[in-house]
């Protein structure tokens, strides 16, 4: 039987800008930069992980 495919990490952040290395330390992956600046949001090619930017509502 399959198992149930997890859905990637989502992560807020306030700024149109992000790093990401996978957290895993020496098991994450190449630190990479990524611009959230045309959607608002944007995926690790690595890992999965989205990035979206936080509402400014409030």
């Amino acid at each position: 039987m399959k198992q149930p495919i997890e859905p990637p990490e989502i992560v807020e952040v306030e700024t149109g800008d992000v790093a990401c290395d996978g957290d895993g330390g020496a098991l994450g992956h190449p630190k990479v930069f990524l611009s959230l600046a045309n959607e608002g949001r944007v995926e690790c090619p690595y890992c999965d992980r989205m990035f979206v930017l936080k509402s400014r509502e409030g």
